[in-house]
């Protein structure tokens, strides 16, 4: 009887071991891979109003065909504190080391009318690829998770649904791409403006809020030690801008294009709770 009794008492040791129960937290390091499922509009150039259109009868905003950018996927270190509110639900906030991607371009700007005969920018063309040399994406999130089974089971499913804000710096255009903008696109604006001299070249990318869909699974090592596993969907979507200004600073034209980056991020961590 006596070692019936401590064999259940070591059961419920066993099972209470691995409870995440309301009030624990867990803090998980690992790995982030951020896959890109990306797609993009053509690029539309709007140009200054006079005098650039009027010699060379360009539209206000022309959209070239064929055109569109691309990235690459990328690797990062991530950082996810939960706190639990209740048994199955856990607040969980999502940071890391801001991944670095690469943006390239494809087809061809080609202006109408006469402007498109003196020049136009070849964005697939090997020597200016990739148009983005560097850019980091800043995604921290918050999300609100349910966790299956109960709360002294060593394995336990979750999913999640939050919101995330997305903004990009550190926005380094390819020298290549910088200086084929110059000799081509950026050089029939000038001419059009009577702006002479080498034009500037620069861009940027649009911030944005992205709703954020969350699955994995928690497998509870020991009392405080665990892993996870996860995989992560934010539709995010942003527009990426070229500005082309005169030598003087006087803004020629901007190229736009909505990239929709859509990434699924894979997580796999060690956890701790305490």
């Amino acid at each position: 009887m006596k070692k019936f009794g401590l064999a259940i008492l070591a059961t419920l040791l066993s099972a209470s071991a691995y409870a995440q129960q309301a009030g624990d937290n867990v803090v998980a390091l690992g790995w982030f891979h951020v896959m890109p499922q990306d797609s993009s509009t053509p690029l539309t150039t709007h140009v200054a109003p006079t005098p650039i259109n009027t010699p060379l009868r360009l539209p206000n905003a022309f959209t070239s065909a064929g055109t569109g950018l691309s990235t690459n996927s990328a690797n990062t270190v991530g950082l996810v504190i939960s706190h639990y509110l209740t048994d199955h639900i856990a607040v969980t906030t999502v940071a890391g080391v801001p991944p670095v991607f690469k943006i390239y371009g494809h087809g061809t700007i080609k202006p109408p009318g006469p402007a498109g005969a003196l020049g136009q920018q070849d964005l697939g063309d090997p020597q200016a690829n990739p148009i983005v040399k560097n850019v980091r994406q800043w995604s921290p999130a918050l999300l609100f998770q349910y966790y299956f089974n109960e709360p002294t089971a060593k394995l336990r499913p979750f999913v999640g649904i939050g919101v995330s804000y997305n903004w990009f710096s550190d926005i380094q255009l390819s020298n290549g791409f910088v200086q084929s903008t110059q000799n081509n696109l950026g050089a029939v604006l000038a001419a059009g403006a009577g702006k002479p001299g080498q034009t500037q070249v620069s861009a940027k990318a649009s911030s944005s809020w992205a709703p954020v869909f969350n699955a994995g699974l928690a497998y509870n090592i020991t009392n405080h030690w665990g892993l996870i596993a996860s995989v992560t969907y934010i539709p995010l979507k942003t527009t990426s801008s070229v500005i082309i200004k005169a030598a003087d600073g006087t803004e020629l034209g901007v190229s736009k294009a909505d990239l929709s980056a859509n990434p699924i991020i894979s997580f796999v961590a060690l956890s701790y709770k305490f």
